[in-house]
C-alpha cells in the first residue's frame, strides 16, 4: 500500500481546500474520489458562476444540533479571506445581492483555483476510484480502491451529503462515520422546492410560472424577505428555498405578499378615492395581476364601494398572512443541500476531528452544519477544511 500522512475521501470544495492547505504545511496528501471529474458541485453552481462566499456570513446563517459548533470554524477563516484568495489567482468577481460574491467569469475558475493551491503542496488528486473498504488499525487507515490501497495515519472525510446524485453525491460518509461509532442526525434534503397536493395544485394551476419579485415567507423559525417563484409541482424561488430548510412535513409555510404595506389601511383609502374600482385592479397595486385575481377569489371583479371593512380585512390578512401547506419537497435531485448528517457532538469544532477516533476527520457538508442560500454552504466548506487542514500532522 502506498504511504501518505493524509489521506482525504472527496474532490469537492472542502475535501480540494482541505489537501491544499495540508500539502502546503509539508504533509504528503492524496485525495480520492468516485467521481471523473473533481469539484462538480462548484462547476454547477450559481448558475455557472459559483457563489463562493457571502460578505455577511456568520454564525446565525447556519443550522445544525449544535448552533454554535460552526463558530471557531468561521471565526478563524472569514469571507474576506477567501476573497483574498480569489484575488490572488486574478479571479475577477462581483457581488450580486445580500453580499452574495460570484465569479464574472465561469465557476470553473474556482475549480482551477483550488487545483492550482493542490498543485503548490504537491497534493495527489486520484479521481475515478470506487473506494471499496475503509479500515483502521494501530498504524492508521487503510483505504483501498478498485484500482488499489493507501494508507495513511489521519483520514478526512469530505464526501458531501445526498443533494444531486446526478453528480455523484452519496451516503458513503455517513456509512463511514457509522463504521467508526460516530452519530448522524437524520438527514433531510434543504434549499429545495416545495410540492403541494394534486388539489391544491388544481386552485393554483393559473399561476405555475409566476414570479414575485420580494415577498416574505416564514416556515417554523425561518423567515426570509426574497423572490418567489409558482411551479407547475408547487412553489420555488429564493425566498422558498431558504424557508424549506426550516419546513417540516405537516406544517404550513406563511406567505407575505406585499410585506411593506398595511394593505388593510390601503384598500380602504382606495375605497375612498376610486369606489368604483374593482378589487383585483386595486390589489394589482401590490400584486401581479395573475396574483391578485386568485387571491380576490368571487370579489376580483366587485367594486370597493360594495365591500365593506370586514371583506377588505380578510383580503388585507390573505395578502399578508396566505398559509399553504406543502406535501413535501422536490427532494435530493434539485436540493442544493442536505440538512443533518455527522452529529457534531462526536466532533471537535477546533479541529474537526472524531472525539473517539484519532486522525478521523469530518469537513464540509457532510457534517450536520447546513447553511443558508447565497454563498454559506461554500463559507462553510472553506473554513472547515482550513480547521481540518491545519490540525493534520506529520507523523
Amino acid at each position: 500500500m502506498t504511504a501518505y500522512d493524509a489521506i482525504i475521501l472527496g474532490a469537492g470544495g472542502a475535501g480540494l481546500m482541505c489537501a491544499a492547505v495540508a500539502g502546503q504545511r509539508g504533509l504528503s496528501v492524496l485525495v480520492l474520489d468516485h467521481a471523473p471529474n473533481p469539484g462538480e458541485k462548484i462547476r454547477i453552481s450559481g448558475g455557472g458562476r459559483c457563489n463562493f462566499t457571502n460578505l455577511h456570513a456568520t454564525p446565525a446563517n447556519f443550522l445544525s444540533a449544535n448552533p454554535r459548533f460552526c463558530v471557531s470554524a468561521l471565526s478563524r477563516y472569514s469571507p474576506s479571506d477567501f476573497v483574498a484568495l480569489v484575488e490572488s489567482h486574478g479571479i475577477a468577481w462581483h457581488e450580486k445581492t445580500l453580499g452574495q460574491l460570484f465569479c464574472d467569469g465561469s465557476a470553473k475558475q474556482i475549480v482551477q483555483l483550488l487545483l492550482d493551491e493542490c498543485a503548490k503542496g504537491q497534493a495527489e488528486i486520484c479521481m475515478a476510484e470506487t473506494i471499496t473498504a475503509v479500515t483502521r488499525d494501530e498504524a492508521g487507515f487503510q483505504v483501498t480502491t478498485d484500482k488499489g490501497g493507501y494508507r495513511a495515519a489521519q483520514l478526512v472525510v469530505a464526501t458531501g451529503g445526498l443533494s444531486i446524485p446526478k453528480i455523484g453525491a452519496t451516503d458513503f460518509g455517513y456509512r463511514l462515520a457509522r463504521q467508526f461509532g460516530l452519530g448522524i442526525v437524520p438527514t433531510r434534503p434543504g434549499l429545495v422546492p416545495l410540492t403541494f397536493a394534486p388539489d391544491l395544485l388544481a386552485q393554483l394551476a393559473p399561476l405555475a410560472g409566476l414570479a414575485v419579485p420580494q415577498i416574505e415567507a416564514q416556515a417554523g423559525k425561518g423567515r426570509f424577505r426574497e423572490a418567489l417563484l409558482f411551479t407547475h409541482r408547487g412553489l420555488s424561488g429564493p425566498a422558498i428555498l431558504q424557508v424549506s430548510s426550516y419546513w417540516h412535513e405537516g406544517e404550513a409555510i406563511t406567505l407575505n405578499l406585499a410585506p411593506d404595506t398595511d394593505v388593510f389601511a390601503a384598500l380602504k383609502a382606495a375605497r375612498g378615492a376610486n369606489p368604483r374600482q374593482e378589487l383585483a385592479t386595486a390589489l394589482g397595486q401590490w400584486l401581479p395581476k395573475r396574483l391578485a385575481q386568485q387571491l380576490s377569489g368571487e370579489d376580483a371583479a366587485r367594486r370597493l364601494a360594495d365591500l365593506n371593512d370586514a371583506r377588505l380585512r380578510t383580503i388585507a390578512d390573505l395578502v399578508r398572512h396566505w398559509r399553504l401547506m406543502p406535501v413535501g419537497s422536490e427532494g435530493y435531485r434539485t436540493a442544493e443541500v442536505t440538512l443533518g448528517g455527522v452529529d457534531t457532538a462526536d466532533l471537535s469544532s477546533q479541529t474537526l476531528a472524531a472525539k473517539a477516533v484519532p486522525g478521523l476527520h469530518f469537513i464540509g457538508e457532510v457534517v450536520d452544519v447546513t447553511g443558508h442560500l447565497g454563498g454559506f454552504n461554500f463559507q462553510w466548506a472553506w473554513a472547515s477544511a482550513q480547521a481540518a487542514g491545519k490540525a493534520l500532522f506529520k507523523p
